[in-house]
């Protein structure tokens, strides 16, 4: 008997994790279906995108985009449904903490198929990030849980969660492993830019926390503007921040001390983030692909879920709703963190896709 997966995806860091995970399934001889709910729109998501990363495209395409997180996650939790009544999979695969993995968690849970959490355990303590009220419900609905690190099974432990939990690594180790290789072949975005390795701080902002309210946006602008008179400073410019920085007055500013540039694909990234002399960002996924490119890390907000990096002394955190991050920034410079391998192997993938098969025989 074939084992039968349904993959669902919403953006495109969880498309970067599921290649990982598609190629080994299909090495376990398990069959799976990938489905896009479409939740974010990303021009660079061409198909170049795809085979350039060698991911499978989706066979299913919802096209839900974007809109309020329950407007959307209803649209996606009726379509993914309808797919689920169709293809019959024995399990479903989610990854993170999106509202497209939520909907897939609660449309599966309402017609008894298996739930499979790939990023299980991760924990911010902040319920007014809606990330953090997706993963606690996704986790507790999930059957079978994949935590990259031990304070992820902690977590769990502490949410009575014991059962089919596995720490596995994180995927996104496999990930930023197989795209680095790839960037240094094939991304020219440095030389583009007119940017020295090791010479400059790469930025990036993009979370509401960080973009409504006025007065945080600009602490974090003048913040880029002290550090770029000693470094230059790349900010690719997600939408969302171009139109505060536009809304508030600071865009002129901003484009005067800082080098803004265009949201860029995920190789270009790759290639920028490795070559960084440090990396100050309010991303959750850059902050571990900083560490991994053995980069410092000032991450741009009060918390985060990965609390190793901070204990490592690979990331810090500053807070720009009370402080300017310029110094905490400038101070980073060539102070690397401590060796450690909280994230596993590089091979987490493989560790997922042993444990999906194996649940055939339970």
């Amino acid at each position: 008997m074939t084992l039968k997966v349904l993959t669902v995806v919403g953006a495109r860091p969880q498309f970067v994790k599921a290649g990982m995970v598609s190629r080994a399934l299909d090495s376990a001889g398990i069959q799976e279906t990938l489905l896009h709910t479409g939740q974010h729109y990303d021009s660079a998501m061409s198909d170049i995108f795809f085979e350039e990363l060698r991911i499978p495209a989706p066979k299913y395409n919802l096209a839900i985009g974007s809109g309020p997180h329950g407007s959307q996650t209803g649209k996606m939790l009726e379509a993914i449904e309808a797919v689920l009544l169709e293809t019959k999979p024995d399990r479903i695969l989610v990854y993170g903490d999106t509202n497209s993995t939520l909907a897939g968690a609660l449309a599966a849970s309402k017609i008894d198929i298996p739930i499979d959490h790939v990023e299980a355990g991760l924990r911010s303590f902040n319920r007014r990030m809606p990330e953090e009220v997706n993963r606690v419900v996704t986790d507790h609905l999930s059957d079978l849980l994949f935590a990259p690190t031990e304070t992820a099974v902690r977590n769990l432990a502490n949410e009575g969660i014991r059962d089919g939990v596995h720490r596995t690594g994180d995927v996104m180790f496999d990930a930023t492993k197989a795209a680095t290789r790839i960037a240094n072949e094939r991304s020219d975005v440095r030389e583009r830019t007119g940017i020295t390795a090791d010479a400059y701080v790469l930025a990036t902002i993009h979370r509401p926390a960080s973009t409504d309210d006025r007065e945080t946006l600009e602490r974090i602008i003048n913040g880029l503007q002290m550090v770029a008179g000693e470094l230059p400073v790349i900010l690719p410019l997600h939408p969302r921040t171009r139109a505060a920085l536009d809304r508030f007055g600071l865009l002129e500013s901003a484009a005067a001390h800082l080098r803004l540039i265009d949201p860029v694909g995920y190789l270009d990234m790759t290639s920028l983030e490795a070559a960084a002399a440090v990396i100050a960002t309010d991303s959750g996924g850059v902050q571990k692909e900083a560490f991994f490119h053995g980069v410092p890390c000032v991450t741009m907000r009060s918390e985060t879920e990965w609390v190793e990096l901070v204990e490592l002394g690979w990331n810090t955190l500053v807070d720009p709703s009370t402080t300017d991050p310029g110094a905490v920034i400038l101070s980073r410079i060539g102070h690397t963190g401590r060796a450690g391998t909280p994230y596993g192997d590089g091979h987490a993938a493989d560790a997922i896709a042993g444990v999906i098969a194996s649940s055939l025989d339970g």
